[in-house]
This record gives C-alpha cells, structure tokens and sequence, in this order.
C-alpha cells in the first residue's frame, strides 16, 4: 500500500509539465509560492477532517531543516540550474535522482542493492535521456555552463538525500509536510521579490493550471511520497520515478504539447524494462503470496 501511495506521486509528478505550460508567464519563483501555499492548504485541511492536533508540527530541529532543504531547497536549485545552464542537460542531470535513491538505499538498514536494482536505475536514466534530448537539439555539455550544471547536480543530490534520510524518521507522520510546503512557501516569496517581476495568471484556464498544480504535483504529491518513501519499497520507488518523464511527455502528447516520435518509443521501452527489473523482488512475493500492505 506505501508504495502505491509512492508510486501515485509520480503520476502527479507526470502533470507538472502540462500544468506548468497551461499556467501562464508566471515566474518560476512566484509559482512556487503560490503552488506550495496551495499545498500548505491541503495540508491543512487532511489534518481538520482527520482530527489531527497541530502539536504534531513539534518535531525536532533535524526533521524540519530536512523537510525545508528538501523541498524549498530542490526546487531553488533546480530553478537556479535552469537559468544557469541549457534545460535539456541541466533536466537530465538533475534526474539522476531516481538512481541516486537506488544507490543510496543501500546505506539503509534492512536494504541491500542487487544487480537488478542498479540496472533498472541505469535504463530508466537512459530512457529519460532521450525523452529530454527529444525535446531539443539533443544534448551538448558545454564547460561554459558549468555553474548550470553543478546547480543541477545539487538539485539532484538534495531530493534523493531528503527522499533517503525521511526513511530514518519513518515515525515522524506525514503530517508534518504541511509544515514543509507552507515554509518552502514562505521562503519562496522573498526570493520572487528579490530576483522576479510579480506576473499573475492571465485568465481563468491559467488560474485553474495554478490550482490543479498546487492540489496535485506541488501538493498532495509530497504528502504520499513522504509516505511512500518512509514505509514502501524505496529502491522500487526510485526506479519508477523514471517513469515520470515519460509520463509527462504521453500527457503533454495528449494535450496536443508535444508530438510523438521513435525515441519516445525506445524510451518507454527503456523504462519499462528498467521498472519491471527494479520490481523483481516484488513479483517474486507476489508468487510466493508474501506481500504485505507495507510494500
């Protein structure tokens, strides 16, 4: 059940490019304040209807500086990543995430890193590759945009840092990423005012996108994840998040964004192949009737 929970995350995931294009010319910084106060909202609002006490927000110093830098902190980098540096490369750097996470588990009590782990990692790397150098002229690293593409490495180390180490407050509930989400917020609006021009959404199919992406990718997304990650499959979870590009470019196919072509059929092969080798074990207890409502 956790790594379901997990896994609908990154089909949320899969909506922020879609949703990120339909919102208009806000910018990048002003979204996120917007986005994660939403998400703040939601929050809020699980703990009302579930009767849950605001003195679950008193958790130790570490749990908070890892909630804020894991949040706030990914998407500084990662906007910062992009204006430093080509989108294609910089994307594709910070989507070592997912294989970071897998190589990472292994530091985790009660988690071993087998062959197939790190080989559905690799593929799911390569086929989200393609998927992102699809979208361009290819991919070009260039030394004059090293700062971009250091930005983009530290994107990619902090969100499979935050991702890995929540395991190690499992019994912190999930709660708590409320408190994330409304000080990623809060953090966000001085530096929108600092950097950005305040540009608002154009009208109301722009809006809508603001929403849908506050509810969803930006919001209700870190909430399963944060629980996915603590009590599910992470080393599964890891390899599946290269599923997220992929997803988003079907989406934005659909929504008539983006057009189909050869390499996204070699990449969805790719990342098929790399989640169903990261799920051996998986289908294994599934034969032998032993999966349990934690996995």
């Amino acid at each position: 059940m956790a790594t379901a929970l997990g896994f609908s995350a990154i089909l949320m995931w899969s909506l922020l490019a879609l949703l990120t294009a339909r919102s208009g010319a806000v910018p990048p910084l002003q979204l996120n304040a917007m986005c994660f106060g939403l998400g703040t909202l939601v929050g809020l609002a699980a703990l009302k209807l579930r009767g849950v006490p605001l003195s679950v927000f008193r958790q130790p110093p570490a749990v908070w500086t890892l909630g804020v830098i894991g949040l706030f902190g990914y998407h500084a980098l990662y906007f910062a990543a992009l204006r430093s540096a080509p989108a294609a490369e910089a994307s594709l750097i910070a989507y070592l995430w997912p294989l970071l996470i897998v190589l990472g588990s292994a530091m985790l009590p009660g988690e071993k890193l087998r062959w197939f782990h790190l080989v559905g990692a690799l593929l799911g790397l390569s086929g989200a590759g393609l998927i992102i150098a699809g979208k361009g002229d290819g991919l070009s690293f260039e030394g004059g945009h090293g700062l971009g593409y250091a930005l983009a490495g530290l994107c990619a180390l902090t969100w499979s840092s935050y991702s890995l180490l929540s395991r190690r407050f499992r019994d912190v509930p999930s709660d708590v990423v409320t408190g994330f989400c409304a000080a990623t917020a809060l953090l966000s609006l001085p530096a929108h005012w600092m950097f950005e021009t305040t540009v608002w959404p154009a009208d109301g199919g722009q809006w809508l996108a603001v929403v849908l992406l506050g509810l969803l990718p930006v919001g209700a997304a870190f909430y399963v994840w944060d629980y996915g990650v603590k009590r599910g499959d992470i080393q599964l979870l890891g390899a599946a998040s290269y599923a997220a590009p992929l997803l988003s470019t079907l989406v934005l196919i659909l929504f008539g964004e983006a057009q189909a072509t050869w390499a996204l059929a070699l990449a969805a092969c790719l990342i098929t192949l790399g989640a169903v080798l990261a799920a051996l074990p998986m289908f294994s207890r599934l034969r032998d009737g032993r999966l349990t409502n934690s996995a």
